[in-house]
C-alpha cells in the first residue's frame, strides 16, 4: 500500500485554497496549510474551509521567516507545496513590500529551502494573467511576453521568473499556472463577480434598489475556481515540470455577467444599474484572453463550468446567505 501523499498549501482560506484543499483531501492527501495568524477575525477568514477545518495541520509562520519555515519543510518533507497566497490586489505602483513579500522573498525562501533540504518536493507557483499587462496580442500563451501594470503584477513576474530560475538551474520540479480569472461563490468581497451577485441578491429580495459600478464593458476570460484546482493538480503530476497558460478562452463583458445574473431572478438589469465613472479601474485590462491549448494537450484539461452555470451559482448563493440573515 502506498503512503499518502503530503501537502502544503499557502494560502488555504482563500478561494483557491479552500477548493484545492478539498479537491486533495478526495485524493487522499495529507494536508499542511501556513497561516500567518490562527486567529479569527470579525469576518471569520476561516468561513470557507469550515467544513474540512479539522482534516487540516495547520502552522502559523510567515514566509519571510526562513528558519522557521527551513526547520518545518524538513520536518514535513512534503511531495507537494502549492504557493497560492499573496496579500491582495494593489493596481498602484507603489512600493508596498507588504503586499508584494509573499510573492517575492517568500518564493525565494521557499524554493531554497527546497533546494537544501527537500530536492524532491514538487511546487507550485500561481501567477495571474494580470503579468501580461496591456497586451497587443489576443489570445495570450506560454509564449506571450510580460508587460505587468500594477504592484501586485509585477510581483508575479517575479515569483514567475524565481520559479523558473530554480527549476533550470538547480533542476527542481518548479511549475507556474499563469491564472485568468476564475470565480466562484467563494470570491472575495472587492471582485466586481461578487458585487455583482451579492447586489442582484439583495434587489432580489428586495433589500437594495441599485448596483453601482463603473465601466461595465470591461472584459475578462472568466472560469469557475473548481476547474482551475484541477489544472494545478494535474499540473504537479507531470514528469517534468512545466509553466501553462490556463483559462477559458472566451472573453465575457461585465454587461454579460450582469445580464445574465439578473435574468436567473427574472429582472432587467437596465432597470437596477447605475453607472459611476469614479468606480473604474485606472488599470483596467481588456484584451486579456487565455490561449490554454498547452493544458489541453499535456494536461488534457478543459474547463467543465459555463459562464452563464457559474454567473447563476453564485447569485443563488448569495440569495442563500441572505435569507440565511434576514
Amino acid at each position: 500500500m502506498s503512503k499518502k501523499k503530503k501537502a502544503i498549501i499557502i494560502g488555504i482560506t482563500g478561494q483557491d485554497g479552500s477548493y484545492l484543499a478539498e479537491f486533495l483531501l478526495k485524493k487522499k492527501y495529507t494536508i499542511h496549510a501556513l497561516l500567518r495568524s490562527k486567529k479569527k477575525n470579525k469576518k471569520n477568514r476561516f468561513w470557507r474551509i469550515e467544513k474540512i477545518i479539522k482534516k487540516i495541520i495547520f502552522h502559523k509562520i510567515s514566509l519571510i521567516e526562513y528558519k522557521k519555515l527551513s526547520n518545518l519543510i524538513k520536518k514535513i518533507k512534503p511531495n507537494e507545496i502549492y504557493h497560492l497566497g499573496s496579500q491582495g490586489l494593489d493596481y498602484k505602483l507603489t512600493d508596498n513590500f507588504f503586499r508584494t513579500n509573499p510573492n517575492i522573498k517568500g518564493t525565494q525562501n521557499i524554493l531554497s529551502i527546497i533546494k537544501e533540504h527537500s530536492p524532491k518536493t514538487r511546487f507550485y507557483f500561481a501567477a495571474s494573467s494580470e503579468i501580461f499587462g496591456k497586451v497587443k496580442i489576443s489570445p495570450q500563451n506560454e509564449n506571450t511576453k510580460f508587460d505587468p501594470r500594477s504592484a501586485y503584477a509585477i510581483s508575479k513576474v517575479a515569483g514567475f521568473e524565481l520559479t523558473k530560475k530554480f527549476r533550470e538551474i538547480h533542476n527542481l520540479f518548479a511549475c507556474t499556472g499563469i491564472l485568468y480569472n476564475h470565480e466562484s461563490p467563494r470570491r472575495g468581497e472587492y471582485f466586481v463577480t461578487k458585487k455583482i451577485a451579492k447586489g442582484v441578491a439583495r434587489i432580489y429580495l428586495g433589500l437594495d434598489k441599485k448596483i453601482k459600478l463603473g465601466s461595465i464593458n470591461s472584459k475578462r476570460d472568466w472560469g469557475h475556481a473548481k476547474d482551475y484546482v484541477k489544472a494545478m493538480w494535474k499540473m504537479m503530476q507531470l514528469k517534468k515540470a512545466q509553466d501553462f497558460v490556463i483559462g477559458t478562452g472566451k472573453q465575457h463583458s461585465v454587461k454579460d455577467f450582469l445580464k445574465i445574473a439578473f435574468k436567473s431572478v427574472n429582472l432587467n438589469y437596465k432597470q437596477y444599474v447605475e453607472i459611476n465613472k469614479s468606480l473604474t479601474r485606472k488599470q483596467d485590462i481588456n484584451k486579456l484572453k487565455a490561449n490554454s491549448l498547452k493544458a489541453r494537450i499535456i494536461l488534457k484539461w478543459k474547463p467543465k463550468v459555463t459562464f452563464k452555470k457559474l454567473v447563476s451559482e453564485m447569485v443563488k448563493n448569495e440569495i442563500k446567505i441572505l435569507k440565511k440573515n434576514i
